[in-house]
């Protein structure tokens, strides 16, 4: 079972390189926005390969969805390089050489006896400040979600969390008017 990824807990703030052995902490990548955040098999996978395909679509609609997408995959960091780039993805992806986030978060694929760092694959949907919103586990292929159904997620994540997600509410005119009437100082 895995361990820190339930609703509403805090993932770790991992720092990890990316393809380039760049480092970069999690939360820097999120800034203020909503992330989906992949946890891969590794490189090896044709499954883990077809769900990063497929993703391409999601990574176009964040630019103007404020959300953000990385991509955490166990290995070296030329795997991580390969699978990206066999992808066609745009987006972050990080190495997980030293297997910390499998190992903090108890995600191992103890089943595979051939790639002894596999993880079993996760999809989560942060909330700003890495809360945890939503989880799938992609141990099989149907478990991990399509890009309309993460589209649904951050739809209903982004309702709860921005109170001007529908700007014709009083409530929402109420908070601008408040806003405008401030100093232009104090915006």
């Amino acid at each position: 079972m895995s361990r820190n990824l339930n609703p509403g807990d805090v993932l770790p703030d991992f720092t990890l390189p990316d393809e380039t052995g760049k480092l970069h902490r999690l939360s820097t990548l999120q800034a203020d926005n909503c992330m989906v955040l992949m946890l891969g098999r590794g490189e090896h996978c044709p499954r883990e390969r077809q769900h990063q395909f497929e993703m391409r679509k999601l990574a176009q609609w964040n630019p103007v969805a404020f959300t953000e997408m990385v991509t955490v995959l166990p290995g070296e960091l030329h795997d991580v390089f390969k699978m990206k780039i066999a992808t066609g993805a745009s987006w972050t992806y990080l190495c997980d050489a030293d297997l910390d986030v499998r190992d903090t978060l108890e995600i191992d694929e103890y089943t595979d006896e051939h790639h002894d760092y596999a993880t079993v694959p996760h999809t989560i949907v942060l909330a700003p400040g890495l809360v945890i919103d939503k989880v799938y586990v992609g141990y099989w292929f149907w478990g991990r979600p399509s890009p309309y159904q993460l589209w649904e997620d951050l739809a209903d994540l982004h309702k709860r969390i921005k109170p001007d997600f529908d700007p014709t509410t009083a409530e929402a005119r109420e908070a601008w008017k408040a806003i405008q009437a401030e100093p232009a100082v104090a915006r």
